[in-house]
């Protein structure tokens, strides 16, 4: 499953282009993680330690999006700190929170 980076439309698996805006959607894939409200900030962590994460959107249980998290390189250290700190907020107000990432993958892959 793709969806944009720019607009979000759910794309097929061979598209290179978003049929909605345009924007080019290789060498990024797109993966959801489903996690107990409990565990929402430590989850989050974990996967910006990874490091080829690029977004992270964090949507209720409709799959409305709730909070989104652009990582790059400047927003790893303590920029990164005040949107975790609200993480902790959304994860007492959703039972069951869903964990949408954007991964850089590369071409051969």
């Amino acid at each position: 499953m793709q969806y944009c980076r720019k607009c979000g439309k759910e794309q097929e698996d061979d598209a290179r282009y978003c049929s909605q805006c345009g924007t080019g959607i290789r060498g990024t894939q797109w993966e959801d993680i489903n996690v107990r409200a409990d565990d929402l900030l430590s989850k989050i962590k974990e996967l910006i330690k990874e490091g080829n994460v690029t977004r992270i959107i964090v949507l209720n249980e409709q799959e409305r999006q709730l909070f989104e998290i652009p990582i790059t390189l400047a927003a790893v250290g303590t920029l990164i700190a005040p949107q975790l700190a609200a993480l902790g907020v959304i994860a007492a107000l959703v039972t069951r929170p869903i964990i949408r990432i954007e991964k850089r993958v590369l071409e051969d892959e």
